[in-house]
């Protein structure tokens, strides 16, 4: 493959499914269907971990979390492990990020030639309130917002989508140019369709309530265990009085990913325009997805598809367009990264998604906000196997190929007792789950420590979201 110039697009919170190249008809996302028919879309590519900051440290390192310990959104990434970032800035390439990071903080050596607006976590320090887990960790107080700020208008973050979009549109027209001798990578990291669930109105109003379906599983009173501990503890749902108040957080987060649409065809434009597209590469993902009130689920931090699965599309010179419906993760990114720029990346823990996918099990887990203890999910072909250190004696088995909404629990039957037996075993060939709970028990123990204990903490209190760059966090107690 010879080498060209790449840009990386990241969304926050996208489940894959809301795209119409995913075959879903209601969504209006236009410049991702185009990018996805002239390139190679993955069906079933998944993030490291459905939280953000631990998914991003994870997508700059190309490993694991067990393997890298950025556990939760109090531990971000602070540029001691070499990123792809900083392996091609070495080799004299321009690797510049625009927008969201959810690193520790610009004072450390990230592996960027240069970021522009960059939004990092709050105060160096994040969630902190997420570090109390466990069987007395508190209740967050933050739930309210999700549905309190679903709707038509403009938010912080709407706003700060179209300024990273106007400054990479910017960087391509100005800079590019003087970058010819080396192509170069510009990762451009847009918010949506995160919530605050406040869509611009012009496409808000493109999803009528009655074309919008209900959650899948609401108010399930069978669900598992842990979707009773999350939904208890973030108290997310109890928020939503009514069905037209669930659909208005649905439309908000439909329309979300139309506006992200909007943006990615404005710097997809420039690229034409500009007369780079012809030498450049596009990569389209997001750090995970998000429920959307599936099994009365709001935001992400389980291991469902909905939550776990992530959009992944390629396009470019010598990339072939298609489908391929194999298992991937982000941390097959870093390798593809390091082919698209004409480099190895022996460090990674993934494949190159340009190569032949090996038979391998895919890995996600979680060890953050709102969970007693670790979980973990593998994907192996068509099965789904998913482990929880709380409940070990309820681990959960989906078939996806004929269950691809997971509404159909294997585990227990004993049809299925030889699978779910080679499942785990895939799981402990990879590592320890309850050890490595214990290491990231032990981490936050010392965070938590280290700013001033639990009281302490508590007293601090939680936010919602991220503040992007110029704003701030609002707490919670």
């Amino acid at each position: 493959m010879k080498p060209a110039n790449l840009v990386i697009i990241m969304s926050d919170e996208h489940d894959p499914r809301w795209m119409g190249c995913s075959g879903n008809k209601m969504m209006i996302t236009p410049n991702l269907d185009r990018l996805a028919a002239r390139g190679l879309r993955f069906t079933d590519a998944y993030t490291t971990c459905p939280i953000c900051v631990p998914a991003r440290a994870a997508f700059a390192v190309g490993k694991y979390l067990y393997q890298i310990g950025y556990w939760d959104n109090a531990d971000p990434y602070d540029g001691k492990i070499p990123s792809w970032h900083h392996r091609l800035r070495d080799q004299g390439h321009q690797v510049v990020s625009v927008g969201k990071l959810h690193f520790r903080s610009t004072d450390d050596d990230y592996g960027f030639t240069e970021s522009i607006v960059p939004m990092n976590v709050f105060e160096r320090t994040g969630d902190l309130y997420g570090l109390l887990r466990g069987a007395d960790m508190p209740a967050r107080a933050d739930g309210k917002k999700l549905a309190g700020l679903a709707g038509p208008g403009e938010s912080e973050y709407t706003w700060y989508d179209r300024e990273i979009a106007s400054r990479a549109q910017i960087w391509l027209r100005e800079q590019a140019p003087k970058h010819k001798n080396k192509p170069w990578v510009l990762f451009v990291s847009f918010v949506a369709p995160h919530f605050p669930l406040t869509a611009p109105p012009h496409w808000y109003y493109k999803y009528p309530f009655d074309k919008i379906p209900m959650p899948k599983l609401y108010r399930d009173k069978n669900v598992h265990p842990y979707v009773r501990d999350q939904d208890d503890n973030t108290g997310y749902d109890k928020y939503f009085a009514d069905e037209a108040a669930v659909k208005r957080a649905r439309a908000g987060y439909f329309g979300l990913i139309s506006s992200l649409d909007e943006n990615i065809g404005n710097l997809l434009n420039t690229l034409k325009d500009c007369g780079l597209e012809s030498n450049t590469r596009i990569l389209y993902t997001s750090d995970h997805g998000d429920n959307m009130g599936a099994r009365g689920l709001w935001g992400k931090q389980v291991l469902y598809e909905e939550a776990a699965k992530v959009p992944m599309i390629l396009a470019g010179p010598d990339v072939p367009a298609g489908v391929r419906r194999e298992p991937v993760s982000h941390v097959d990114v870093y390798p593809t990264v390091m082919q698209c720029m004409g480099a190895n990346a022996p460090e990674a823990s993934g494949v190159s998604l340009l190569s032949k996918i090996p038979e391998r099990s895919v890995l996600s887990e979680y060890h953050a906000s709102s969970s007693r203890a670790g979980e973990y999910m593998i994907r192996n072909g068509k099965w789904k196997y998913v482990y929880f250190v709380h409940y070990p004696d309820r681990p959960e088995l989906f078939d996806l190929e004929k269950d691809p909404e997971e509404l159909h629990d294997l585990a227990r039957d004993p049809k299925h007792e030889k699978t779910r037996k080679e499942c785990h075993a895939k799981l402990l060939a990879m590592l320890n789950p309850e050890e490595v709970d214990r290491k990231a028990k032990r981490r936050q123990a010392e965070l938590v420590a280290a700013h001033g204990g639990r009281e302490a903490v508590i007293r601090r209190g939680s936010f919602a979201y991220s503040p992007p760059p110029g704003f701030k966090a609002e707490f919670d107690q």
